[in-house]
């Protein structure tokens, strides 16, 4: 009797990204960068759903704050739950002269960058990801299509040793 080899992983099977596939997740506290930007991008909108409220409703003769309610906690619900499920479907796996970085959930991505093609590569940090030691990594290839690839979510030691990584690899390729 003879084995059969496993079959290729499917990139957009649910379980796809989880520690079974190979896929390192980002950081955990990227989620609390998530929710913050999230809470920042959703009260502007319950404010002014709370001003139309406010005028609306008695020119109307609806009842007040109904729209008010709803606006905050859809607005608490956003903040509560989307960071988490972004969060969770994010993974990478740097090796083997390549960057894989697979992600989404209703729209799925997986993305393997080959060294050879990359020009440059950046380490961002913006305000709230250095408020909880992360950075995000971009690596711009070859290519105008899809041409950058951002990692976000990654502690800043290991953004820069991935950076680092990443430069050997084309530096010996074209040495």
């Amino acid at each position: 009797m003879t084995e059969h080899p496993a079959p290729p992983t499917d990139p957009f099977a649910p379980d796809a990204l989880n520690a079974a596939e190979g896929l390192d997740p980002v950081d955990p506290a990227y989620g609390h960068v998530l929710r913050i930007a999230t809470a920042l991008n959703m009260v502007p909108l319950a404010i002014g759903a709370s001003v139309l409220d406010y005028f609306v409703m008695p020119a109307i003769g609806g009842p007040y704050g109904l729209v008010t309610a709803l606006a905050w906690v859809l607005a608490a619900l956003a903040v509560a739950t989307f960071p988490a499920r972004r969060v969770a479907r994010w993974g990478f796996k740097i090796g083997e002269g390549q960057l894989r970085v697979a992600r989404g959930w209703l729209f799925r991505t997986d993305t393997i960058v080959p060294f050879v093609r990359v020009q440059h590569i950046d380490v961002g940090q913006g305000p709230i990801e250095r408020w909880f030691g992360l950075s995000h990594l971009v690596v711009h290839t070859s290519g105008t299509h899809n041409s950058t690839v951002t990692l976000p979510g990654l502690h800043a030691d290991l953004a820069a040793a991935m950076r680092e990584t990443i430069r050997r690899h084309i530096q010996t390729d074209f040495a």
